[in-house]
């Protein structure tokens, strides 16, 4: 499709769609989400001259995966972000089937992207190219085509460059399917983001102790944090465990040390990101101030999406919050990003019994709160529409969001229960350990748990009917604290 008819028939969609999707009662009030149509993978997050940029994976014409643009938005906090054009459309010979997902750079004062051209031939065959987008002055991207075809022993699955620099050098990490159905992370090499150098395989099915592990590897991501180098991806063809690999296809990381010199990468077990049902495709950055950021999709390809009810109003799928990454105990953790904390408004309603007030920096950030401590059984109902709640349990208990979700704990398992939108069989996902505490961010068709202050994490969608209230049984003590989350402005 000629590039200036797709844009044009996305504007018509966003214009004609809009008023709908803003109707749905499942709309986030917080949460990044498409204007019309499918949103998945974040791509090209960066923070440039102080403006944080996140592309996405983008169908402005449909809730399925063709038409394979990256939509961009940007912000200067992170809360408040602004609608920009679309920043790649399937046009040229070498995307012709989708601009598929990448990574961005900052270069000779620009934003670069990095990204696959996917291409796909009558008898069924399909190659890939990782191509090149620069900014220009009006700010939109020009594309520089292919700077590197299909690599030699690779299937047409040759994906999501994600691109950094160490030294004088650029690398790039690739994920891959080899002739044999393996799936394999490729390394990469360039002194100037044109002209590529193979450096092999450094991580897969089959690789540094690893035996069979997937078709697929997806979305990787290379980076260093807190002294270590940390490999997330997504391998797609694990078989499932009685509490772990339950979705379609996995997110997780690897923890080890990348030596430069012999290209090779030594790393420990492969670990989950998030134990919950929506969880893939993650990215991050490195923000200006240090810290390690993360996006992820919350969906995965393939699993149920046909079933969504918010297809009804023409879209699908959001984003998760942005989180901020450490390593601990040789672990990797994830809490909210603390400018979150802005959302916090305040209470209204009951109080309970207020905790000692926070120095008043803190509450200014914050809000008011409402603090109560007693049993779960005697804890009032919260609204969750758009929502912020920590828990510290002594015990086990249940909470039920609204009709459609519930989580237990008792004692030694989460457990995180929904209906199937497919059959109506309740479905599971696990966490095991001790629990100290919970942070819950709802949203009015999600929630994402943080365990422990970030040990774990596990991100769901959920629909309920109607205006979802929280409600809490069980005999043991429990304390806990609320706050309404405000909308966060999309313009």
């Amino acid at each position: 499709m000629e590039e200036l008819s797709l844009i044009k028939q996305a504007m018509r969609a966003v214009m004609n769609g809009q008023p709908l999707a803003l109707r749905d009662p499942h709309r986030p009030a917080w949460h990044l989400a498409p204007s019309v149509g499918l949103l998945n993978d974040p791509n090209g997050f960066i923070q440039h001259n102080g403006v944080y940029h996140l592309f996405y994976q983008w169908n402005p014409l449909g809730c399925d995966h063709r038409n394979k643009c990256w939509g961009h938005w940007q912000s200067a906090d992170l809360l408040r972000w602004e609608h920009q054009p679309i920043a790649l459309a399937p046009s040229a010979c070498y995307d012709s089937h989708g601009c598929y997902s990448g990574s961005a750079v900052a270069a000779e004062g620009k934003i670069t992207l990095i990204y696959t051209g996917n291409v796909k031939f009558p008898d069924g065959s399909r190659t890939a190219y990782q191509c090149l987008a620069q900014e220009s002055e009006r700010g939109e991207y020009r594309k520089l085509g292919p700077v590197l075809p299909l690599p030699e022993g690779y299937s047409g699955h040759v994906r999501d460059p994600k691109v950094w620099r160490h030294q004088n050098d650029w690398y790039m990490v690739l994920g891959a399917r080899d002739l044999q159905d393996r799936g394999k992370v490729l390394l990469f090499r360039s002194s100037n983001l044109r002209d590529w150098q193979s450096l092999g395989e450094i991580a897969g099915s089959g690789l540094n102790g690893l035996e069979e592990f997937g078709y697929m590897w997806e979305c990787p991501d290379l980076f260093t944090l807190d002294g270590a180098d940390v490999l997330i991806c997504c391998p797609q063809g694990l078989a499932p465990q009685p509490e772990h690999y339950l979705n379609r296809y996995q997110a997780g990381y690897l923890l080890g040390k990348l030596d430069y010199r012999q290209a090779a990468f030594s790393h420990g077990e492969f670990r989950e990101l998030d134990a919950g049902f929506e969880f893939y495709a993650p990215q991050t950055t490195l923000a200006e101030d240090g810290r390690r950021l993360l996006f992820g999709w919350m969906g995965v390809p393939e699993q149920d999406e046909e079933a969504h009810p918010t297809r009804r109003y023409g879209w699908i799928h959001t984003m998760t919050c942005p989180r901020e990454l450490s390593l601990r105990h040789g672990r990797l953790h994830q809490r909210p990003a603390r400018e979150l904390q802005q959302l916090r408004g305040e209470r209204a309603g009951w109080q309970g019994r207020l905790h000692q007030r926070p120095a008043r920096e803190l509450q200014q950030l914050r809000g008011e709160r409402a603090g109560w401590q007693g049993r779960a059984d005697d804890a009032p109902a919260y609204a969750l529409e758009a929502a912020e709640l920590q828990m510290t349990p002594q015990g086990a208990f249940s909470a039920t969001f609204g009709d459609a979700m519930t989580l237990n704990w008792d004692g030694e398992r989460l457990q995180l229960t929904r209906t199937s939108l497919t059959d109506g069989r309740p479905e599971h996902r696990y966490w095991r350990g001790s629990v100290t505490h919970l942070q819950l961010l709802f949203d009015r068709s999600s929630v994402e748990i943080f365990i422990n202050r970030g040990e774990a994490v596990m991100s769901a969608r959920y629909f309920p009917a109607g205006e979802p209230q929280l409600r809490l049984c069980g005999s043991a003590p429990l304390a806990l604290e609320y706050w309404p989350l405000t909308p966060c402005m999309l313009e």
